[in-house]
């Protein structure tokens, strides 16, 4: 949708575009895409990976993106190595092409394809601890000027997505996401707080309404893991009619 101009995604074309412009451009880009669930994790190391249209009922368009970025494959074994340093089974996969997670912000924010990308899954359990302890194997990683991409979704409720907003819709919303900007956000947290805060995000206020299930949520926390800080800045755009968050770290 935000690539084929829908007006209920222009604050999020917008920022993403914006963000493109601050950054220094990166040598790779790792993203951890809430579209991909394995046993394990699971990072696509194939030389020429494809592009899947992993969505129904769009118009002929949506399947016609291309995104021709390379692969990198020494940067997929980084990551292999990094977590299987870190005691958690990994692996690598040669023939899995980049879903939407992947190539429709970096469509926005990187249109000529020009960086190398590769794509990290979630694990199927969707355990949120697990998910704090992949991001925090990645920081053995030594690979300058890399971009970390958690691509998900602060708040992810299809159905509420879709609903006339009303009233009690907006005060669950802006409430999850108050909790959320303030546990990654908030200087004052020690990180142990922080973190017990993430593992038992459903404890947040109307947290399983705007996540009636976490994949959408998960990628922030490996990014949460990796960085081991509260996040550097914060910004909230209007997605289809409901607020959601973008955070961000700095390396160092």
């Amino acid at each position: 949708m935000p690539l084929l101009g829908d007006p209920d995604h222009r604050e999020m074309v917008e920022k993403l575009t914006e963000l493109a412009g601050k950054l220094h451009k990166p040598s790779a880009i790792l993203v951890i895409s809430a579209h991909w669930e394995a046993s394990v994790p699971t990072i696509t190391s194939g030389a020429n990976p494809g592009l899947i249209y992993d969505y129904g009922g769009f118009p002929a368009e949506a399947y016609e993106i291309q995104y021709p970025c390379p692969e990198e494959p020494e940067l997929a074994k980084q990551v292999y190595h990094a977590l299987e340093a870190a005691g958690i089974t990994a692996r690598l996969d040669d023939q899995r092409g980049f879903d939407h997670g992947l190539f429709v912000p970096l469509k926005l924010m990187y249109p000529e394809a020009d960086i190398p990308c590769i794509q990290l899954s979630l694990v199927s359990s969707l355990d949120a601890g697990t998910h704090l302890a992949i991001g925090r194997a990645l920081q053995a990683l030594d690979y300058d000027n890399l971009l970390v991409i958690g691509s998900g979704f602060s708040f992810h409720n299809m159905r509420a997505f879709f609903a006339p907003q009303t009233p009690e819709i907006q005060a669950r919303n802006e409430a999850f996401k108050h909790w959320l900007e303030e546990t990654c956000g908030d200087p004052n947290m020690s990180e142990s707080e922080r973190e017990e805060r993430l593992v038992h995000w459903e404890q947040a206020p109307h947290a399983r309404f705007c996540h009636p299930r976490e994949e959408h949520l998960l990628p922030l926390h490996v990014c949460y893991g990796l960085a081991n800080k509260p996040c550097d800045a914060h910004s909230s755009v209007a997605v289809l009619g409901k607020e959601s968050g973008f955070f961000y770290w700095k390396a160092g």
